[in-house]
């Protein structure tokens, strides 16, 4: 998926996404941001913010820099973040392309958008780059899970929520990370093995630092 489309639908799907998570925020996922997230420290790097959805989740102290594609997603996560009263860096920018040079964060997250990554390799490979070396990636992530017949399902499904939420329901995103070089650390299954929280770190790096790609960033105040 192109990311001017990518955009184009998380522009118009802001407003309402919210109330569209409302039932298995409740129902599951609340559990599971709050478990993997107290696992965050120090200087955070949220990649696919949205709507900052995780952020009452983040244990005090960390130091949050939120990043998105989408403009509208990164308004309403720093209304969230004024309500929390918690201070926010906003940046607008690709995850595949990252702003940032190696080892700039102690923490690097996405929740619930691994799915929508047109390239998942790439960024994932980015989020362990720009990762320090003793620090953690914290993965939340719906997968194909472990059923045959449901991941055939999910198979069909998947051009279908692809082309409307840009969402490929059959992902393996453990196997992603193991690809892009992370060093899998520990993966939490639930609801059947379709959704994972993992835990992971960066591959060794190398002596050299590329520059980082460009990118825009707000300081918002509490």
């Amino acid at each position: 998926m192109e990311l001017d489309h990518l955009r184009r639908i998380y522009r118009d799907y802001a407003p309402g996404y919210d109330d569209s998570m409302r039932l298995s925020e409740r129902l599951l996922l609340d559990r599971c941001r709050r478990e993997l997230l107290q696992k965050a420290r120090g200087d955070v790097l949220e990649v696919a913010i949205g709507t900052g959805i995780d952020l009452p989740y983040y244990p005090t102290g960390c130091r949050i820099t939120g990043l998105d594609l989408v403009p509208e997603m990164l308004a309403l996560a720093a209304a969230r973040a004024r309500t929390l009263k918690l201070p926010l860096c906003q940046v607008i920018a690709d995850v595949a392309q990252l702003p940032y040079p190696n080892g700039s964060f102690d923490t690097v997250v996405t929740t619930l958008a691994a799915c929508t990554f047109p390239d998942p390799i790439a960024a994932l490979r980015e989020m362990g780059r720009v990762c320090r070396e003793d620090g953690r990636v914290l993965l939340l992530e719906h997968v194909r899970g472990n059923s045959a017949l449901f991941g055939r399902i999910l198979d069909w499904l998947t051009p279908y929520t692809v082309a409307s939420i840009g969402c490929n329901l059959n992902r393996d995103t453990a196997a992603n990370a193991a690809i892009a070089g992370l060093r899998i650390m520990a993966v939490r299954a639930s609801f059947g093995g379709l959704l994972v929280q993992i835990e992971a770190q960066p591959a060794q790096k190398s002596q050299d630092t590329p520059a980082a790609h460009p990118g825009r960033s707000v300081e918002l105040a509490a």
